[in-house]
């Protein structure tokens, strides 16, 4: 198929939409662990920090898998690639849904995620080939917007399902959103979108950029931080709070939807403002948050206010970083989105670990503090390095 012009409507309207609606697929399909965490110890007989490492062996998996990914596939015609994930995560829900037990549940999980490594990034290249490159900035954090949207809604309702009709019920919902999502994708993107092949070459040149091995420092914290944290937020507060699992699930719900708030706003003004000024603001915002988590806890309605805080910057923040990564080598936007992607799994391996061992010895208001102590050193380290040559920073 013909490339369409870069600035038709389709293009403009409709496909990042689709875009964006995988990467609510992908963003469900990597949270939902978090969000019933209670009831697969219940059913399964493992302790909660144990059921935590779906999400913990899952990030290890998705930040090998994203870099080599995109070096294997770098290839392929974008349409056929990013169809075929999305169809490999619905299958490998719906089989999760049918596991037989925790190693099984365990094992496809890390399948999946093998292959669903590639979406996100892989989405935003895309995106940077569609539209024009006035409007990459925009278009890349709305098509970011799925990850909010995975937190406001998709979340919410794991967390709702699973506590009603079981986590399995929860594992097939979010498959049927995945192959809804597949047939979108298929029909609304256009295809013959290739971007530039990834070789070995290609990874120098990004080890050489002293901007983005900066970027990918401040993803690595920035994901630690919130993943200490937001792994094990469920858990937390119904054994420091003592509420129900309604109550849990709208905190998730408030947490998303200001999360869908901030990457709206930032999708509106980070062209104007410009993805530094605009990436302070985000991180600081998370930064607040989470500090508000660490010195509330305990006192539900509070810790509900902090998590409507932090949400604000959650996945804003990480498509400043996207957005930011593009426009600091635009013909190495796939690579770089992809290493990026990588980082940020690995952020979220370290954080879920650390706050899995805090939990595991019953230091519960510790993790606050930890995920708190990852996100400073990250604002610090924008702030220092916010002078680097212009010619290679956003």
């Amino acid at each position: 198929m013909k490339n369409l012009a870069p600035d038709t409507p389709i293009h403009r309207r409709f496909a990042p939409t689709a875009l964006m609606f995988g990467n609510l697929v992908t963003g469900s399909t990597i949270l939902a662990p978090a969000g019933m965490l209670i009831e697969l110890s219940s059913d399964l007989g493992i302790t909660v920090h144990t059921a935590g490492l779906l999400v913990t062996f899952g990030a290890l998996v998705l930040c090998i898998g994203s870099p080599l990914t995109a070096w294997l596939t770098s290839r392929i015609e974008r349409r056929t690639l990013l169809t075929v994930t999305l169809a490999v995560m619905a299958l490998g829900n719906a089989a999760s849904a049918l596991a037989p037990g925790y190693t099984t549940l365990l094992v496809l999980r890390l399948v999946m995620l093998a292959i669903g490594a590639l979406y996100t990034p892989q989405a935003a290249g895309t995106a940077a080939l569609i539209v024009p490159v006035e409007k990459r900035g925009g278009t890349i954090a709305y098509v970011f917007l799925g990850w909010s949207l995975a937190a406001a809604i998709g979340l919410p309702l794991i967390t709702f399902m699973a506590s009603r009709y079981g986590w399995r019920a929860a594992y097939g919902g979010v498959s049927a959103i995945g192959a809804l999502s597949f047939l979108l994708l298929l029909w609304r993107l256009p295809g013959g979108l290739r971007g530039a092949p990834v070789d070995l070459k290609t990874w120098a040149e990004l080890g050489r950029n002293r901007v983005i091995v900066v970027l990918l420092a401040i993803t690595t914290l920035l994901m630690s931080g919130q993943f200490a944290v937001f792994t094990y937020m469920g858990p937390v507060l119904s054994r420091l709070t003592q509420v129900r699992p309604d109550a849990v699930g709208l905190v998730f719900a408030i947490y998303g939807v200001c999360g869908f708030i901030g990457i709206v706003v930032v999708s509106n003004i980070v062209d104007s403002w410009g993805a530094l000024k605009t990436s302070l603001l985000c991180i600081a915002l998370v930064l607040a948050g989470i500090t508000g988590w660490a010195f509330s806890a305990g006192f539900y309605w509070l810790m509900a206010a902090s998590a409507a805080i932090w949400g604000l910057g959650f996945a804003s923040s990480n498509s400043m970083q996207q957005v930011r990564l593009v426009t600091a080598a635009p013909q190495l936007a796939s690579a770089s989105v992809s290493l990026n992607t990588s980082f940020l799994y690995v952020g979220q391996a370290i954080g879920s670990g650390i706050g899995g061992l805090l939990y595991a010895h019953e230091l519960l208001y510790g993790i606050g503090y930890a995920g708190a102590g990852f996100v400073a050193l990250a604002l610090t380290t924008v702030i220092l390095t916010r002078n680097l040559p212009k010619s290679s920073v956003s």
